[in-house]
């Protein structure tokens, strides 16, 4: 077994080798929790989700951290707005809600999604303002070190000297003098204006709830600060993945790195950031309207195809949405249902210990499905060897090969476990009794019908097939008789 994953910060394919042998630290970048979540959120929640499954299945121990940005500019800028007299609220929002309110209801809309779509609970979510004094003792360690400095105008802020690190730049291979200057405070009390903020002392007009005391005064942290302090707490100061979205490169990544190396700690062995998520070719933009969010793909597909759709492509490429993505994955995920429902049917509670499909293709097909997740975890190349088993699987049920489709069934099901398409909520089986209840009430349709065709009354045969199709219920004709499976939504 050779992992490789794709190093943003090397630009480069790197085996992968573990800081501390059999175990991995991951890290990576959650909401800001100013809004409900968009496509872009879940799509990287579920990149790193099938990053965690795929090396869970590889027999390594994963320690995931995933943080909540629930103090920010966007946040305090949201709740002092639902406070103007003329203020309107949109479906969802709420008027007169304070900061800390609002960020712990767009957080629950977080979880919801995540849960929605399958993506597994971190082993530790910290919120950043439950990490003052760690991001105290960061800064005091940069300002010791020489690379940050309270504010020249006494504001309050403290800043971090670019120009005091000489590998500032690396992560996205920029020249400093190219840069912009840093929007996140007033540049008058700054060296240089691409110095950025690590604190920001409180102005006119916040909310005291919003404020810390420090050594600098009160105020609250930087955005780049806070994941430094709390993955240095939760993973140490060296650790194996650290994870976001592409557009966090810069400057949030950059300057994590920057601050975190400048303070002595190693950080990042891997930096691995997920594509975007496009509307037909554009950028999404609510300006024009091209965007769809997670509740409208929910409403217009089932969870589990929402979550096929979103994990499909390579986790560094573009994934481009448009109106008849859904009905695709919703045909791919139906192909893969529909094989395992005549495979459950076929062989009952007979099917025989769970293996890794060791069975003539499967097992080839398992060793490509295999490989490609350990090449930088190629999920296209991986749902391409699940598919080709869901077909090899179909032909044994066709040929009477029982032992190839057995195998074919354990494979499929092995590979959709690691793609989490079968923890996704709304997927799971009815309960046992209602299981069976509709088992025998579905066998013994089936079974006058199969009495109706002996008889050759093909109009109550007919009749039958067509009651059972607009109950939900799908039957298929084969050499061994009618089987009967669910009709996805």
């Amino acid at each position: 077994m050779t992992l490789r994953f794709y190093d943003t910060a090397s630009a480069d394919v790197r085996n992968f080798v573990p800081l501390v042998e059999g175990k991995v630290s991951l890290y990576y970048c959650g909401a800001t929790v100013q809004g409900m979540p968009h496509v872009g959120h879940i799509r990287s929640a579920i990149a790193f989700d099938q990053l965690t499954r795929w090396l869970q299945y590889r027999g390594l121990r994963v320690t995931v951290v995933r943080n909540v940005t629930d103090i920010d500019d966007k946040i305090l800028a949201k709740s002092e707005a639902s406070f103007d007299p003329d203020f309107s609220p949109e479906p969802g929002e709420v008027a007169r809600e304070e900061w800390w309110a609002l960020a712990y209801r767009y957080e629950q809309e977080f979880l919801k999604a995540y849960d929605a779509l399958g993506v597994s609970r971190p082993t530790y979510e910290p919120r950043a303002t439950g990490h003052i004094p760690e991001m105290h003792a960061l800064i005091q360690q940069l300002i010791d070190r020489g690379h940050a400095y309270p504010a020249l105008d006494d504001s309050g802020d403290v800043y971090f000297d670019v120009r005091s690190w000489d590998k500032y730049g690396a992560l996205t291979r920029q020249n400093i003098d190219d840069m912009q200057a840093a929007p996140d405070a007033d540049p008058r009390g700054k060296k240089d204006p691409r110095d950025f903020a690590l604190w920001k002392g409180s102005k006119e007009g916040e909310p005291a709830t919003a404020s810390w005391s420090s050594p600098w005064g009160a105020g609250r942290p930087g955005w780049h600060l806070e994941c430094s302090a709390m993955v240095t707490k939760y993973l140490g100061a060296a650790f194996d993945i650290h994870g976001g979205g592409l557009d966090l490169r810069f400057p949030h990544h950059e300057n994590e790195m920057a601050q975190s190396q400048a303070a002595g700690h190693p950080f990042a062995n891997f930096w691995m950031h997920n594509g975007m998520v496009t509307y037909q070719g554009e950028k999404m933009s609510k300006s024009i309207g091209n965007t769809i969010s997670p509740a409208e793909m929910l409403e217009l597909a089932p969870p589990r195809v929402v979550r096929y759709y979103l994990g499909q492509a390579h986790y560094r490429s573009i994934l481009d949405y448009r109106p008849t993505s859904l009905q695709e994955a919703a045909a791919a995920v139906e192909r893969i249902d529909g094989f395992l429902a005549k495979a459950a049917a076929r062989f009952g509670g007979n099917a025989g210990p769970i293996d890794d499909g060791s069975h003539g293709s499967s097992s080839a097909n398992v060793q490509a499905f295999q490989e490609a997740m350990d090449d930088d975890l190629n999920v296209p190349r991986a749902l391409a060897a699940l598919h080709e088993t869901v077909r090899a699987g179909n032909t044994a049920l066709a040929d009477g090969d029982d032992d190839g489709a057995r195998s074919a069934m354990h494979a499929v099901v092995l590979m959709t476990d690691v793609l989490g398409l079968n923890a996704v909520a709304g997927s799971e089986k009815a309960s046992t009794r209602e299981a069976e209840a509709l088992d025998v009430l579905v066998e013994a349709q089936l079974s006058a019908r199969a009495a109706a065709r002996a008889d050759k009354d093909w109009a109550k045969s007919d009749a039958i097939r067509d009651t059972l199709n607009q109950a939900g219920v799908l039957v298929e004709d084969g050499p061994d008789g009618a089987t009967w499976s669910l009709k996805r939504d």
